[in-house]
């Protein structure tokens, strides 16, 4: 906040003061605030809309026509004032009507008026009203004065709420009659099943006063507060009791670093030189955060944006004396913890034994609480739109993260079912798990090789709990995610070494940094600046690694020192031409002799190994397998290349069939072309995980597949139990002749055969 904007917040703060002390009934004190706020800003207009009935109305206006005031309303989304509540963000306008959600109310007489701001009044994570101010001229607001109207709108919703002026919470927010059941779809972040009672994560902190009396009497209170929650952040990173050197600990790190954020801290001590309570201060600045963060598209820079919030609920509770969350309180029973969203440390707080799963209204698949989630074996359900208006504390909850679906208050019937289809996915659990020692051979004496995807340190685990053969793909990007800058080289060399250590005599495919696409980075971008309109097939992965050769080199640098005196399998991401091959592999072999010179222990062996996932590379696999050990399919990315289907679009779900003739055709031309070669052929992939796309696979003379650990069991006992010469034949046949629907006819011949178990 500037000094201009300081200014001006202080005086009309010293002008609601008096208003808010005097003994004027609330409507008198709203005609008495919009002049106050009016004379200080020099604005011909300030009006103030307060949500009643489920409608803005107008409450009190200088400028305006008196006669409107409680005439003029407006639905929540309608015109720029339902805008504002609506996507609860401030607009800034030199002509109001030029705006495609300007609506023209001809009882207010505003028609003069040309330029508009307005922002939204905010109680408790919604809007509850629009304060807005206009002039005649055609102008944009200056920052300073946004910034006024921001922290007076902040002490009006105190002043709206106290009087009971408008819709109270509970009725807004959540209709009396919604006892029924109710299904709520949304993204599964952390699979597994999971039934408990509601528990919302954040009890409300009640801010009693707004408006300091000693501005430094308030800046203390924070400085304590922070030394307070820095002290707990420190203490919690130290106390972390699932394991040692996990990615979560880096995760810790990131929070810890904001945290010690000093800007943080300034934006704070600002709004108090504003004249704001300390507990004002931090609500001030924490709702500006959330309103940059609806603007945000970048899902990471999000993320971070949601570890600050964390930090400022964590904080609030501090410096208020109202530090009590749901786990400092206590899980009495099985719970579902309910939150808008959450961040990493406060996870950690609460007890394992009672915490069964999580629901989140935000999240996204590589947010920090998930990746810590994931470390303490916590289902999470993200992107429930709606949530908090569906769910009360004390709810009963079935929480179903392999469908992406929660059930709230479910009839006796659905409990039932649930619970039976719960118990059933134990026992068996218990059998894929007892399956751990058992070695995958065909009914005809073929061994085929299962391994398992991985990219956190702590999925090493795995490996033994599995039974798997080793991991056929370990995405190092994971690390580049979770960190707030480029992990250095040391970093880097640490995690490829603890999971060689892990991994002891099972090998492990390292893939180069796969990065762009959906998985950019806030620290690495386009030299440009722009962005991509196809990022699936632009700039990501080889492609940036080969630009950018830096990262490559640091990366190979550290797999080679990782991997000394111990075999080092390496493959390169959406290889489109044996070129980039040849220049990926070049990066390496520089490293490798700079190392030799040195004198440091290196890799016993190198193996080198591509994925397949752009379909022309398939047409040189002559020219690029003598240079190659094993080639991997990527199946995600390849078959949305083949179909020209983006796979994460709904509407194009069809086309993206594994068990089309198209794709089946394609992966069996694939195995031929490298029949007689010394290349090792291999599926990583959803593919290989699921038992009737895998029973294709093995059809198709692919004998070696890397899938996700929760499958393993389950492809084990697929190979078990499948005559490898029958499917071989069995795939020839209709390869040939397709039939109409090759995913029935394969679903009917599996079963007949007792191949298919779930």
């Amino acid at each position: 906040m500037t000094s201009g904007a300081v200014d001006a917040a202080r005086n009309i703060l010293t002008g609601l003061h008096e208003v808010m002390a005097s003994r004027q009934h609330a409507q008198a004190k709203l005609n008495t605030v919009v002049e106050v706020i009016g004379e200080s800003l020099h604005s011909e207009v300030c009006s103030i809309y307060l949500l009643r009935e489920g409608m803005l109305e107008l409450f009190a206006t200088r400028g305006l026509a008196q006669e409107a005031v409680h005439v003029t309303r407006l639905a929540i989304g309608e015109g720029l004032v339902g805008t504002i509540a609506e996507k609860i963000e401030t607009l800034n306008l030199a002509e109001a009507a030029a705006h495609p959600d300007f609506s023209y109310r001809p009882e207010t007489g505003e028609e003069k008026f040309h330029s508009f701001a307005g922002v939204p009044i905010v109680r408790r994570e919604r809007a509850v009203g629009v304060l807005g101010v206009q002039h005649v001229e055609r102008r944009r607001y200056e920052e300073v004065e946004i910034e006024a109207l921001q922290t007076v709108a902040m002490v009006l919703s105190e002043l709206i709420t106290n009087a009971g002026l408008i819709d109270d919470e509970d009725t807004a927010s959540l209709d009396p009659a919604h006892n029924a059941p109710e299904q709520l779809r949304g993204l599964s972040l952390v699979k597994g099943l999971a039934q408990g009672t509601a528990v919302y994560h954040q009890p409300r902190v009640t801010i009693e006063h707004i408006v300091a009396q000693d501005t430094e009497a308030e800046r203390q209170r924070v400085i304590l507060a922070f030394d307070k929650m820095r002290e707990q952040i420190d203490r919690m990173a130290g106390q972390a009791e699932f394991g040692v050197g996990g990615e979560h600990e880096e995760v810790l790190e990131t929070y810890r670093m904001f945290a010690y954020d000093e800007g943080w801290t300034r934006r704070i001590n600002e709004a108090i030189d504003s004249g704001l309570t300390a507990e004002a201060a931090i609500e001030r600045v924490q709702q500006r955060t959330r309103m940059r963060m609806r603007q945000i598209d970048d899902a990471l820079l999000a993320d971070r944006m949601h570890d600050l919030e964390d930090l400022a609920n964590r904080l609030l509770r501090i410096v208020s004396g109202q530090i009590g969350t749901a786990a400092s309180l206590g899980l009495r029973n099985d719970a579902i913890l309910i939150a808008r969203n959450l961040g990493p440390a406060e996870l950690l707080e609460y007890d394992k034994r009672r915490l069964k799963g999580v629901v989140l209204e935000e999240g996204s698949l590589t947010s920090h609480v998930v990746i810590v989630a994931r470390a303490m074996g916590i289902p999470v359900l993200g992107r429930v739109r709606g949530l908090r208006g569906y769910v009360r504390e004390g709810d009963m909850l079935l929480l179903d993260a392999e469908q992406g679906m929660a059930t709230v208050r479910p009839s006796p019937g659905a409990i039932e079912a649930f619970e039976a289809r719960f118990a059933k996915n134990r026992e068996k659990q218990a059998v894929y798990a007892s399956m751990r020692d058992v070695e995958p051979v065909t009914k005809d004496g073929t061994r085929i090789q299962v391994r398992i995807n991985a990219g956190l340190r702590d999925d090493i685990a795995n490996l033994s709990l599995t039974g798997a053969d080793g991991i056929g793909l370990f995405r190092t990007e994971f690390q580049f995610l979770v960190s707030a800058t480029l992990p250095a080289r040391e970093r880097q060399t640490r995690l490829y070494r603890d999971v060689l250590d892990a991994a002891g005599s099972k090998p492990v495919v390292f893939r180069t940094v796969d990065i762009g696409g959906d998985k950019t980075l806030p620290y690495l971008r386009h030299d440009d600046g722009e962005g991509e309109e196809n990022p699936a097939m632009g700039w990501r992965a080889l492609r940036v690694a080969l630009e950018r050769e830096g990262l490559l080199k640091v990366q190979a640098r550290a797999l080679l020192e990782a991997a000394g005196g111990r075999e080092l399998n390496v493959m390169f991401p959406l290889v489109a031409e044996p070129w980039e091959f040849d220049e990926a592999k070049a990066v390496f072999e520089g490293q490798l002799a700079y190392l030799r010179k040195t004198k440091r222990m290196l890799p016993e062996a190198i193996r080198y190994g591509v994925m397949l996932e752009v379909p022309a590379l398939a047409e040189q696999l002559d020219i690029l397998a003598p240079k190659i050990s094993f080639l991997s399919i990527g199946t995600n990315d390849l078959t949305q290349f083949l179909f020209a289907a983006d796979r994460s679009n709904p509407k194009l779900a069809e086309r993206y069939d594994w068990l089309s003739p198209a794709i089946l055709r394609f992966l069996r031309r694939v195995v031929t072309s490298l029949e007689g070669s010394n290349v090792d052929i291999g599926v990583c992939g959803e593919m290989g995980g699921r038992r009737l796309e895998a029973l294709a696979l093995l059809g198709l003379g692919i004998h070696r597949l890397s899938i996700t650990p929760a499958s393993v069991g389950r492809i084990k006992d697929l190979v078990g139990k499948t005559d490898l010469g029958e499917i071989e034949a069995a795939m020839r046949g209709w390869l040939a002749e397709p039939p109409a629907n090759l995913r029935e006819t394969m679903h009917a011949w599996a079963s007949a055969r007792g191949l298919l178990t779930d």
